[in-house]
């Protein structure tokens, strides 16, 4: 049975026959979800497993892989084009940036550095947009996962058996309009609203660190008897959505549980369902609601 976030529409990206993809893979499942439905459909990737990052057990063990250091993109292009690699995905968390020590300087890094350097000041999306813009410069057509992976894209509507009740519809819509206003500021994806008023909202320690947060507040006295609540996760604004879109996958349920929240919001169109299968059913077993919202942000 197809499960209520599959999507049947055709890749945005069509590949040919003489197409490869690289998959620069960072931690989490969404590397693995990507390598595995490109094989399925016919174009296993080369997986570019970023060092300290990527999974280096058996997730990848049915592809071919190469690992590359943090400070180590500038031999990127050259390995790529050895492999015959035409199309390359970011996919993945980078929990740190790379020390000046780990970086090797070459010619294609120069003409890059000085872009790079006003782009980390702006935050990590401007940091991706060089980044995509550096890769792009090689030679390679950068694409995101939802368009090569449509199904990976959460549709509108519930995922799950469990539905929003009416205080939880509050929680949505406060948890959805203080995300786009955090993403409009290039701090996060995610917030968490109980009581129809936001309570907390994601920062560089990530989603899951947002929800370990909520639940340590659970014990504070202005929390104290408040139950349910929601999390919400939504594309910045201003999202370079080939890389980094917002993904929830069978773990974010496992958190969000863990906080005492009773479900999960994320926009349509615009953020990724990793394991979906396994997702919904977890969120079914739990009792917690899994809801696609309008894509664009709150009404």
């Amino acid at each position: 049975m197809t499960t209520p976030t599959a999507r049947t529409s055709r890749p945005l990206v069509e590949l040919g026959p003489a197409d490869k993809v690289a998959v620069v893979a960072g931690s989490g499942r969404l590397p693995v979800n990507i390598a595995e439905s490109l094989a399925l459909h016919g174009h296993p990737p080369l997986v570019l497993r970023v060092r300290g990052e990527a999974d280096s057990g058996s997730a990848f063990a049915a592809f071919e892989t190469e690992e590359i250091g943090l400070g180590e993109f500038a031999e990127m292009a050259p390995l790529l084009k050895r492999r015959g690699v035409t199309h390359v995905v970011l996919a993945g968390g980078i929990s740190r940036r790379p020390a000046w020590r780990e970086i090797r300087i070459s010619l294609s890094l120069l003409r890059h550095l000085a872009k790079a350097l006003t782009a980390l000041a702006r935050g990590d999306d401007g940091l991706l947009r060089i980044v995509v813009r550096a890769i792009e410069g090689e030679g390679f057509r950068v694409v995101g996962a939802h368009e090569i992976v449509p199904d990976l894209l959460a549709a509108e509507g519930p995922m799950t058996r469990a539905k929003p009740l009416k205080s939880d519809k509050a929680d949505l819509d406060a948890a959805y309009a203080a995300a786009w206003a955090i993403g409009a500021l290039d701090i996060g994806q995610g917030t968490v609203a109980i009581g129809g008023r936001v309570i907390a909202v994601e920062g560089i320690e990530g989603t899951d660190g947002l929800l370990q947060r909520v639940r340590d507040l659970r014990g504070h006295g202005r929390l104290a008897g408040k139950t349910r609540g929601v999390l919400v996760k939504c594309a910045k604004p201003a999202q370079e959505l080939r890389a980094d879109l917002p993904s929830i996958g069978p773990q974010t349920v496992d958190a969000a549980h863990a906080a005492g929240l009773a479900g999960i919001g994320v926009e349509a169109g615009r953020s990724l369902v990793l394991d979906c299968a396994e997702l919904v059913a977890r969120a079914d077993a739990l009792g917690l609601f899994v809801v696609g919202l309008p894509q664009g942000g709150p009404a």
